[in-house]
């Protein structure tokens, strides 16, 4: 059975992917920092459905720590599927925006790429099959007011995916991108209440965590194969 793990897995769109992978036949691991006991809860839901899942709790951003929990996790084998899914908002007008506000916005995007990533990537190169995606954002294609942190560092992301892709691509290991525009979660109406998503999207709603999930689920598969260092928009039509 091959083995998944995907960071920030106890959010609305992280567990929408957990439960797609875990539909595909995988063990996934679910990854959480501050909310343990959500993961905790799915990797039960997935458990009591049959599924093969277990919660995992660390910082992406401390090196140590994600070392320490990543050679733990190994040492059940090789991660072949990943899902670098961890990111947050702090967002501000950059005028406004303080230096701590710009580091932990980078730090769990791309520190966090960079902690999980690269202690994974040998141990699946071994198995000569592997699937690497990087969940971005709208706003690393479109720019965001009051985003300049996160739009920064997801545009990092689209930049270390297609490099990656072609670091490994002779094998057998593909690496994506997939950017989500508005997709329902809690809060989502007070920060785009319904006229301003008829304005933003050309769909006219929300987009649901299972189709971000989808399109994560398919470049996590053998069909996906000859697909690698593209970025995946899911946007009702944004970009």
């Amino acid at each position: 059975m091959k083995r998944a793990l995907v960071t920030g897995g106890s959010g609305a769109i992280g567990g929408a992917i957990c439960r797609e992978l875990a539909r595909q036949g995988l063990h996934v691991v679910v990854h959480a920092h501050g909310r343990m006991d959500a993961a905790e809860a799915l990797a039960r839901e997935l458990l009591a459905g049959g599924a093969s899942a277990e919660a995992v709790s660390f910082d992406v951003t401390r090196h140590e720590d994600s070392a320490r929990a990543i050679a733990a996790l190994l040492g059940g084998g090789p991660i072949q599927v990943l899902v670098n899914n961890a990111g947050i908002h702090d967002d501000a007008l950059l005028a406004a925006m303080d230096e701590a506000r710009w580091h932990r916005v980078i730090a769990v995007t791309l520190d966090g790429f960079y902690n999980v990533t690269r202690p994974l990537v040998m141990p699946m190169v071994q198995t000569r099959w592997g699937r690497i995606v990087n969940i971005s954002s709208v706003a690393a294609l479109l720019g965001n007011r009051g985003q300049v942190n996160y739009a920064a560092a997801k545009a990092g992301l689209h930049g270390a995916t297609k490099a990656l892709a072609l670091e490994l691509a002779s094998r057998g290991i593909t690496v994506n991108a997939v950017a989500p525009g508005i997709i329902e979660s809690p809060g989502i109406e007070q920060a785009f209440p319904p006229e301003r998503i008829r304005q933003l999207v050309p769909a006219g709603r929300a987009g649901r965590p299972e189709e971000v999930a989808a399109a994560v689920g398919f470049l996590c598969s053998e069909a996906a194969g000859y697909i690698s260092g593209q970025v995946i928009s899911v946007n009702g039509g944004m970009a």
